[in-house]
């Protein structure tokens, strides 16, 4: 079988790396904590990330990255955005044109506002590129739960192949063409679902939480398309799927974050507490300057930013939102003539 590396051993790539061990291929499993790589091999276990499940011997743990990517037919980028370019320019050196880069990560980078994509291609220019996406917390992918998720890439032919790779009977996998739709579901879902941890922070109802949602995929479809994704996108796997996940779920970091601000800690406090990556944070903030570069009226990202960023109060903030002016569900529908559809 081939040699796969997965870089990041965070609860997600450790989650993939026992999927793919599981299919028989050599995994190499990277990381750059050597406390973590002492304990790992020690237990054979993410005691931090993912306590309780066994990592398998064909799991190869190292510090190497070098060792990791070399002869590997496919990297597997599992580390937080903000780290992919970093990781990109260690290993470039090393790397050749037939690798296939898989990202998992959703997120954007800061700074540029970048999708990760366009990342990988300034530093890769010449590596085919695969994101994978969709609803699936590491710790139930790890415990063989059913779980589907989409893979997306420009070249049909290297999505199906990475589709074959990871797909098993509790791995259900996807293919979509639309690269820009599948990562920014991915990326900018983590920001409604922060929303609705500050909804249950604050102790609102299933009512809320629906309306959050629903309203949620509306403007994360409008900035997509805006930005060239495909609406149809929004709807499937990367779109509604992940965000029902992460809104309802405690295995998310970025809901998980949003009760706390909704309980009135700091984001500081927040953090500390959380003590993982939580993306939707610098989501929100990308997501906020791209609506403005786009003219996309982006309601509950704004004030989620301002909450964030500008020290807003949170029920100020669902205040403004449901006192904004009245509305058609679907503006695009509603054109020349009202109800003439």
């Amino acid at each position: 079988m081939e040699k796969i590396c997965v870089l990041g051993a965070g609860s997600w790539g450790s989650a993939l790396a026992i999927l793919l061990s599981k299919k028989g291929y050599e995994v190499s499993l990277w990381m750059r904590n050597e406390k973590q790589y002492e304990s790992m091999i020690k237990t054979r276990e993410n005691l931090k990330y993912l306590p309780g499940v066994l990592l398998p011997n064909n799991v190869n743990l190292t510090l190497d990255i070098k060792e990791a990517v070399t002869n590997s037919k496919i990297i597997v980028l599992a580390v937080a955005s903000q780290g992919v370019r970093k990781i990109l320019k260690s290993i470039k050196d090393f790397t050749n044109k037939d690798q296939i880069i898989v990202n998992v990560a959703k997120g954007f980078e800061k700074g540029t506002n970048l999708r990760i994509s366009q990342v990988v291609k300034e530093e890769l220019p010449y590596n085919n590129y695969v994101i994978l996406s969709g609803p699936s917390h590491a710790e139930e992918v790890s415990k063989d739960m059913p779980t589907t998720v989409v893979v997306a890439s420009e070249d049909i032919k290297i999505a199906e192949y990475v589709q074959d790779t990871f797909i098993n009977p509790k791995f259900r996998v996807y293919t979509n063409p639309d690269v820009i739709g599948v990562e920014l579901g991915g990326a900018l879902k983590n920001i409604i679902a922060f929303g609705a941890g500050m909804c249950d922070g604050l102790g609102y109802g299933d009512n809320t939480k629906a309306a959050l949602m629903t309203r949620g995929i509306r403007e994360i479809g409008r900035l997509g398309v805006a930005m060239g994704a495909h609406a149809s996108t929004f709807s499937g796997l990367s779109g509604i799927g992940d965000l029902i996940v992460t809104c309802t779920s405690m295995h998310s970091r970025n809901r998980r974050a949003g009760i706390l601000i909704g309980q009135g800690k700091t984001l500081e406090e927040t953090l500390k507490e959380i003590k993982m990556v939580v993306e939707g944070i610098t989501a929100t903030e990308v997501a906020y300057n791209l609506s403005i570069k786009y003219g996309v009226d982006m309601p509950i990202t704004k004030e989620i930013y301002e909450v964030l960023y500008e020290n807003k109060d949170v029920k100020e903030s669902v205040i403004n939102l449901m006192l904004r002016s009245k509305k058609h569900e679907m503006e695009e529908v509603v054109i020349d003539e009202k109800f003439n559809f």
